[in-house]
């Protein structure tokens, strides 16, 4: 599933390639034909991401939540050629498409439906409003484990199952340990290392989290072999030890005893 690097980026490229155009919208697939009718021509005003939740607003006809979910795409198309796959929405200005495949949501919504969806979701650490000082609280507040409390969207929105063990090995934190037993200086350092590679992983448009004076590449050009630390690896990087693999929050994550210290004992 992407994390919220992709939407953001996302976000970022159809307001580049969009903001206050009139567009053709048109549903191929058929599926979202009579809401796609209702945009067809109105001029879009912006795109914006919270998490995994992406937002197409026009200025006047609506409202467009999407999102993709275990297999959704969004796809520039240079050209506005025949459909690739099952298309759910086409966006077109000029000769230019933007194509959606497969999401798990897409739907025309009122503004109060987007304010519920909001309102069930944590801060967000690319947004410039996030509330850091309520993650920190939520976090310290909890006896659950971070490994849970970091794929809670409500605690936290747009951190994914690679982001939670490679920032967890990065700041020497076990998955089973509890978000209690971090200092407050912790769970702000937490938000800080997490908003430092979602920042990376939005200007890239993928995720890495591996320092480049160890790999000798620049992040845009390190291997995709080279970019993690311990994400469905075998050995961790930096003490050679095995990994552990546990089930944390109902996905696995990969750990090292070695670096990564558990205090206390956490409701997982």
């Amino acid at each position: 599933m992407p994390e919220g690097h992709t939407i953001h980026r996302l976000a970022r490229d159809l307001n580049r390639d969009l903001a206050g155009a009139r567009l053709a919208a048109t549903s191929p697939q058929g599926r979202f034909a009579e809401e796609a009718a209702e945009l067809d021509g109105e001029a879009f005003a912006v795109a914006h991401a919270w998490g995994k939740h992406l937002f197409l607003e026009w200025t006047r006809a609506g409202l467009v939540h999407v999102h993709l979910g275990l297999i959704g795409k969004m796809r520039r198309r240079a050209g506005c050629h025949e459909p690739r796959g099952s298309v759910r929405l086409r966006l077109a200005a000029d000769a230019l498409c933007w194509d959606l495949t497969g999401p798990m949501v897409c739907a025309l919504i009122p503004d109060a439906e987007r304010d519920e969806i909001l309102a069930r979701l944590g801060p967000d650490p690319l947004r410039e409003d996030a509330d850091v000082d309520r993650f920190v609280e939520t976090v310290r507040g909890s006896g659950r484990s971070l490994g849970v409390l970091l794929l809670d969207q409500a605690v936290i929105a747009g951190v994914g199952n690679v982001y939670r063990a490679e920032v967890l090995f990065l700041l020497g934190l076990d998955p089973r340990t509890p978000g209690r037993a971090l200092t407050e200086a912790q769970a702000r350092e937490l938000w800080e290392e997490i908003r430092r590679l979602l920042r990376i992983g939005v200007r890239l448009n993928r995720i890495v989290t591996r320092d480049p004076s160890e790999v000798d590449a620049t992040p845009a050009k390190m291997r995709s072999a080279d970019r993690l630390y311990v994400y469905k690896r075998d050995e961790c990087r930096r003490c050679g030890a095995d990994l552990r693999t546990d089930t944390v929050g109902g996905r696995s994550i990969w750990s090292c005893d070695r670096c990564q210290a558990v205090a206390g004992q956490a409701y997982v």
